[in-house]
Order: C-alpha cells, then sequence, then structure tokens
C-alpha cells in the first residue's frame, strides 16, 4: 500500500511524514523544501502479532507495511508545470492513495502561500490542479476512442460514450472519484490511471493547543471534516508537530503523552486504520517459530489468491486453508490444541478470508 502526502506548501506535510516515518525528511519554511519525493515504510500496529509471537516464542515479527511517499508542495498552475507541478503529478500517480494534508492552525511564524490560512480553499487549488491534470489525460483517450469507432467495433461506442461522460463530469470541476459508475466502468476508470480517482484522506493539520478538543470545538479542523463528508472521502484531525514529538519517544513515554491529552492511540495508528478502511484492506496471519507475520489483502479475497501473497506456488498448488480465529487460538494456546478442540476449520478455494484469521496453507506443487 503506498500513500502519497500532499499539500500545498508549508501546511506541515513534511513535518507529518517525518513524525510517521522517522525518516527526517528535511523541513524548512519556505516552498518546495521536498524537491524529490521522500519515501519511508512504516509497519502498521498490530499487538495481535506480540501475543502471537510470545506464545510461539519465534524468532522474528513481520508487520504488514506502509509506504509514504512525501511529495513536493503544490501551487496553483501546476498542471500547467508551475512550480514543481509536472514532478508532483507524475509522483502522485504512482500512488494507491492520498493523505491530503490541510493546514487548520495560525502561527505567524509559518508562512502561507496565500498570505492567510483557508482550509477550503486550499483544498480546492489543490482538487483543482488534479482535476485539470485529468481533463487532459481524459481528452486524449475520447479523442482515440472517437476515432477507432469508425472502425465499426461496438467497444469503442461505448467507451467513447463513457469517457464522454467522465469528461464533462471533470469539466464541472468534480473529481472522478464521485461519478456514479456501474462495476464495468469502474473497471475503466481504474485502468484510466487519473489521479482524481484515487481515494483520499483529508488530514486536518492542528495546532499543539487544539490537541485532545472535540472537532466540533476546532473549526478550522471541522471545515475539513464535513467537507470530506460531502465528497465521501475520509479524514483525520492531527497534530503533525506532536506526532512528530511522539515518534521520538519510546512506547512507556509515548502512551503517558497520548493519556495526558485524552488520548488512547497515536496519529500514526488512525492513519494506517483510515488508510485500510478507505483502500477496504484486511490482515491475515501466520504463525510459527520461524515467524509471526501480518499479511495484507483486499477483503473479499478468497484462499488460494491470498496464499499467492505468501508465494505463487501457494495459489498454483492450492489444496485447502486450515484457519482458527486468533482469540480462540490465543485462548487455548497453540494450533494443535485449537485442533484438539475441533476449533480449526478446513477451508476450501471458495473460501473469504477474514481480518485476524490464522491460516495454515496445504499446497502441491
Amino acid at each position: 500500500m503506498k500513500l502519497g502526502v500532499v499539500g500545498l506548501p508549508n501546511v506541515g506535510k513534511s513535518t507529518l511524514f517525518n513524525a510517521i516515518t522517522k525518516a527526517g525528511a528535511e523541513c524548512a519554511n519556505y516552498p518546495f523544501c521536498t524537491i524529490e519525493p521522500n519515501v519511508g515504510i512504516v509497519a502498521v500496529p498490530d499487538p495481535r502479532l506480540e501475543v502471537l509471537g510470545k506464545l510461539y516464542n519465534t524468532k522474528k515479527i513481520t508487520p504488514a507495511v506502509v509506504e509514504f511517499v512525501d511529495i513536493a508542495g503544490l501551487v496553483k498552475g501546476a498542471s500547467k508545470g508551475e512550480g514543481l507541478g509536472n514532478k508532483f503529478l507524475a509522483n502522485i500517480r504512482e500512488t494507491d492513495a492520498i493523505v491530503h494534508v490541510v493546514r487548520c492552525f495560525e502561527d505567524e511564524n509559518v508562512t502561507h502561500v496565500d498570505s492567510s490560512v483557508d482550509p477550503l480553499r486550499d483544498i480546492e487549488t489543490i482538487n483543482l490542479e488534479l482535476i485539470f491534470s485529468d481533463i487532459e489525460s481524459v481528452k486524449k483517450r475520447l479523442d482515440r476512442a472517437i476515432n477507432m469507432t469508425k472502425t465499426g467495433d461496438k467497444k469503442y461506442k461505448i467507451e467513447a460514450e463513457f469517457l464522454t461522460r467522465l469528461s464533462n463530469h471533470l469539466n464541472e470541476l468534480k473529481p472522478a472519484r464521485t461519478l456514479p459508475c456501474t462495476d464495468e466502468e469502474k473497471a475503466s476508470l481504474k485502468d484510466l490511471f487519473l489521479i482524481t480517482s484515487k481515494p483520499v484522506i483529508y488530514a486536518a493539520n492542528i495546532s499543539e493547543k487544539d490537541m485532545g478538543k472535540p472537532e466540533s470545538e476546532i473549526p478550522l479542523a471541522q471545515k475539513v471534516v464535513e467537507y470530506a463528508k460531502s465528497e465521501g472521502a475520509e479524514s483525520l484531525v492531527i497534530c503533525a508537530k506532536t506526532e512528530e514529538e511522539l515518534s521520538a519517544l519510546d512506547d512507556d513515554d509515548r502512551a503517558l503523552f497520548l493519556e495526558d491529552y485524552g488520548l488512547t492511540e497515536s496519529g500514526l495508528d488512525r492513519l494506517v486504520k483510515t488508510s485500510y478502511k478507505l483502500l477496504g484492506l484486511i490482515s491475515y496471519l501466520t504463525a510459527g517459530e520461524k515467524e509471526v507475520r501480518a499479511w495484507t489483502i483486499e477483503t473479499g479475497t478468497k484462499a488460494p489468491q491470498a496464499a499467492g501473497k505468501i508465494h505463487t506456488d501457494f495459489e498454483k498448488g492450492f489444496i485447502r486453508a486450515e484457519i482458527v480465529d486468533y482469540d480462540i487460538l490465543v485462548e487455548l494456546g497453540s494450533f494443535n490444541a485449537a485442533k484438539e478442540k475441533g476449533k480449526v476449520r478446513s477451508e476450501g478455494k471458495e473460501y473469504v478470508l477474514k481480518d485476524g484469521d490464522v491460516v495454515l496453507f496445504r499446497f502441491n506443487v
């Protein structure tokens, strides 16, 4: 899972990136500080892995991971190549989803490219540039489809009709992800690799003094939350500066820090959970003395395809999956004990994996 962290210059984008990856991307109070995309791989927090690790006295614990890409700040005119626009647009196309950081704090020591803090204006600035870029992409595909209709092949007529509807939607300054589509059209939309078809999390970056307050008491952040709802997107209220401080603490101090603010989990934990929800992802688990591991799959993945995440041979030679619920495994103490109690299920090719399934795949090559 690759998430592109985007936003206008000086909204706290790189500060948030530093916090969640501990990668030390350069932060500075001027536009275009981030020129090459900084990439960081972070573990998905999953307390089940530590529990299974102790249960199996395992030698290695491997969590699922998320890749965060900190992409250069965007300005008006990026779709026409202004600022670092072309680099920005190329980098963002390679991500699975977008974390759009929006400034929701006042600070006279941190300049704003538009000289004032207005989260909805800032959101519109970026969204318009992404839409303009997609309009150009769709126009090229539409021209080609219209030209190909001369062959008499019905599929090009269907494609041209869909692209015309999509083009009209974009020209109304609406992102591609909000276009009502049939399942077949959704597949076509995915194949277009449009930026505005990607799912979005709007991250409202608040000041430290607003930490722990309800969203309703932070007017600027509330605007972002309401905007996300209107678009059917996800939102997250977070303080990037505080998260950066948290990233430097050990587990015990971090827990005490969060407790002081009345919080139970860090912004990273919430961001990953929101990302999973946004992309329809879950984790199944494998456990043994050599390794305990979480594997990321899409919701609805069947057993053979889930096995293929481990190795293609597992999918090709799939026989069955032996599965026990995580809670039952922990309660009974071992896979064998669960088997003796009749709690291990033998599932075939049509079984759909669930989050927290602990799995042993049987296969033959």
